[in-house]
């Protein structure tokens, strides 16, 4: 069985994107992953399983918005068409990602969770940088590079 770091990995080597694949200590937390990596907060892809309903909609949604910015979960809602959404549960993150809560990274690999990603991620910086898939591994990887490849919904889904 393939696990999301490998998927990953295999993604960003076939379409020859430009990344650098980091090892550190294992950390949940935005602010010191970003000073392990050397990166500023803001270019962090935290990425969040989002549970949405309302409207005869029942779905999941992978957010993808800057690390140092607030997910909105009214506009998350609205952006996938339902009326509410709240944040997915330690099981539905584990089934729809393969990942833990903090080692997402911000692609799809399942057909039933949907990207949304706010245009802020794009706006700052050359590169952005997120857990890849594991906790105690990080990608940086460049910004156009991830534009061309997650084929995301792209929405303001911040605060």
């Amino acid at each position: 069985m393939t696990t999301t770091h490998e998927k990953l990995l295999a993604l960003l080597d076939q379409h020859q994107a430009r990344y650098t694949l980091m090892e550190h200590a294992p950390t949940g937390k935005c602010e010191e992953v970003a000073a392990i990596r050397g990166t500023a907060i803001g270019q962090g892809a935290k990425a969040l399983v989002c549970h949405v309903k309302g409207n005869g909609i029942r779905q999941h949604v992978l957010a993808v918005l800057p690390a140092d910015q607030q997910a909105d979960l009214t506009r998350v809602a609205s952006a996938a068409g339902g009326t509410r959404a709240s944040l997915a549960s330690p099981a539905e993150v584990d089934k729809l990602t393969g990942c833990v809560f903090g080692a997402i990274p911000p692609f799809s690999f399942h057909p039933y969770l949907r990207l949304l990603v706010d245009p802020l991620l794009f706006e700052r910086f050359d590169e952005i940088a997120f857990n890849a898939g594991l906790l105690e591994k990080s990608v940086i990887l460049n910004t156009d590079d991830y534009r061309a490849l997650c084929k995301a919904k792209i929405l303001n889904i911040i605060q």
